[in-house]
């Protein structure tokens, strides 16, 4: 049994929302450089261009890369053979999210009730996922969403019969809905199957797999790359002005669902896609 104290979760998730707010992750930002070379548009073009200028800015002179700093949604992949000590795990992922954005100086967005929308003024709390694994380690994703592009996400009960090309029809109707306001390039991320609520899990964690890497399953595999392909040739282009780069990844995770549904969720992020990983 491996012992980890409550407080070194507290200073690592601080660490990271001030990471993932600052500085782009590696494979978005080959993303990015690369998109810039295959985008075939002149204005695109220029636009992407100054999405690299901002990124390199905010890196050097420690300014958050958009305004919008998110609300920080957290995954916890647990190793069983952990134990924590010190107080409780759940606080103290609050408050290193609390001393991330009060310490790193990024912007409150969180409202204590959503009806009555009082700012907490620490952008806590956290939006928690919790799983555990067999092992002796921690893996902690911290991905601060925008709104923006989170305001442009959906979630379909298709019917079974719908089946393949009905679950194509809505990932691309969210997409071509979502428009300039998801912020592209985007990221779009997918669940399919388990239930309403596993799907759209699925969908949220499926933006922080590296862009360029593929689901092991064959046919998702090429469900993904067919679907960037088509996103791609909608025309929104960077920053919905028109363009051959729509997205920069369609990302499709699955789980079994019951034999009556096909539930089909489609999270979308902006081309930041902020997400810091580490292991404990």
């Amino acid at each position: 049994m491996r012992t980890i104290a409550v407080s070194t979760i507290t200073d690592t998730i601080k660490e990271m929302c001030i990471e993932a707010n600052h500085f782009l992750s590696a494979d978005m930002k080959q993303a990015l450089t690369d998109a810039a070379q295959a985008e075939k548009s002149a204005l695109g073009r220029q636009i992407l261009e100054q999405l690299q200028e901002n990124l390199q800015i905010a890196g050097e002179d420690m300014i958050p890369i958009c305004q919008d700093t998110g609300m920080a949604v957290i995954f916890l992949e647990i190793g069983q053979e952990i134990h924590f000590e010190g107080g409780s795990l759940e606080e103290a992922v609050h408050e290193g999210v609390r001393r991330g954005y009060v310490d790193g100086y990024l912007r409150k967005s969180v409202v204590k009730d959503p009806l009555i929308r009082e700012n907490t003024g620490d952008n806590t709390p956290a939006v928690i996922h919790y799983k555990i694994v067999p092992g002796d380690k921690v893996k902690i994703t911290v991905a601060p969403k925008g709104f923006g592009s989170e305001n442009m996400s959906r979630v379909f009960m298709l019917k079974p019969a719908d089946g393949i090309e009905g679950v194509k029809n809505a990932i691309l109707t969210a997409v071509k809905d979502a428009g300039p306001n998801a912020c592209p390039p985007m990221v779009v991320g997918v669940g399919i199957g388990g239930t309403f609520e596993k799907c759209a899990i699925m969908a949220k964690q499926a933006l922080t797999r590296d862009v360029g890497e593929h689901s092991s399953i064959p046919y998702i595999k090429d469900m993904e790359e067919e679907l960037l392909n088509a996103v791609n040739r909608s025309g929104i282009g960077p920053g919905g002005l028109g363009g051959s780069v729509t997205a920069l990844a369609v990302n499709i995770n699955t789980y079994p669902t019951h034999i009556a549904g096909l539930p089909v969720a489609v999270n979308i992020c902006c081309h930041v896609n902020r997400h810091a990983v580490r292991v404990l």
